[in-house]
This record gives C-alpha cells, sequence and structure tokens, in this order.
C-alpha cells in the first residue's frame, strides 16, 4: 500500500512485471527511484530483490524496504538503516538473499490482529482490518510513504528522528 501511495504522487508513473516483481521508475523525495513489489509471498521475496538488484546493478544499501509487521502496535512506524530480521519472514529472506543485513527498512505496525479472521498470524495477515481498525491503515501508509522520501532525501537518521513513534490515540 506504501508503493501504492509512492506511485501516485510521482504522475504518470507506469509499472511491468518482470523478474518476480511488478516494477515502475518513478521520482521518490527528488530521486529516481525503482518502486518494486515482489510478486512472491512475503517470505519468499529475498530472490526477486535480489535479481532485481543484480540486474540493475545496484547494492543491497541502495534498498528502501517497507514491510507491514505485526510486533508493532497498529500505526507505529519504525525506520531503521540497519538490522535483522527480528523475527520477521520477508526480511529473513531479503537478508538470506542478500547475504547482509545493511539495509535501510520501514515497518508498518499492524498489530497481531486479534479478532481479525483467525488464531494464526497468516490468518491475520490475509484478512481485512476490522471497522474500528481500518481508519488507522490509511494514515500510517500515508506516513510510510513520508518516511521513505524523507529517507531518500534526508537520510536514515533524520527520518528516524521524525517518523518513529508510538500510534496517535
Amino acid at each position: 500500500m506504501a508503493v501504492d501511495v509512492l506511485k501516485s504522487r510521482s504522475p504518470g508513473t507506469r509499472g511491468k512485471e518482470t523478474l518476480d516483481a511488478w516494477v515502475a521508475e518513478a521520482v521518490v523525495g527528488g530521486v529516481e527511484t525503482l518502486l518494486v513489489k515482489p510478486l512472491t509471498f512475503m517470505n519468499r521475496s529475498g530472490p526477486a530483490v535480489a535479481r532485481l538488484l543484480q540486474a540493475h546493478g545496484s547494492a543491497p544499501s541502495d534498498l528502501v524496504v517497507v514491510v507491514d509487521d505485526v510486533a508493532l502496535e497498529l500505526g507505529t512506524l519504525r525506520v531503521r538503516e540497519r538490522g535483522s530480521h527480528g523475527g520477521h519472514n520477508g526480511l529473513r529472506s531479503l537478508i538470506e538473499a542478500l547475504e547482509t543485513e545493511e539495509f535501510p527498512r520501514v515497518r508498518i505496525g499492524v498489530g497481531r490482529g486479534e479478532g481479525r479472521g483467525g488464531e494464526g498470524l497468516a490468518e491475520c495477515g490475509l484478512s481485512d482490518f476490522p471497522r474500528e481498525e481500518v481508519l488507522v491503515v490509511p494514515e500510517a501508509v500515508g506516513a510510510a510513504a513520508d518516511a521513505v522520501e524523507c529517507l531518500l532525501r534526508e537520510g536514515a537518521a533524520t527520518a528516524m528522528n521524525r517518523f518513529n513513534s508510538r500510534p496517535k490515540a
């Protein structure tokens, strides 16, 4: 969803499917960028991202990864310059495929989703947000897009200071 917001902020951006991902050239935060949405399951996204980096001659440090995270309360953002996967299978796949933890990421808190589609995290991740949560999501996604733009324009330290927060009541 954050990639869709970034795409909408770059007029005329069109994407295509290539190398197991949807890819679009865009200007994000004043920087020419590739917007990428792997078309694989999240926990298998690493190889697709690695192939795209290789095809474009880019390094893992050139990435800004945006992921949802059940370990964070709904609406919370966490920007990090690098780090472990912290139990997140999508980040684990990226770290294994890229053989490094040295890439920035923006984590969007979605909570554990009690009452959202069943007992397991997979059901939670594939289900809709309940009515009482659905209004928080667009705000969090927009803030995540803002964080990506800030990260590209002003660097990780500024983005962390500005966007790492607790959700608003």
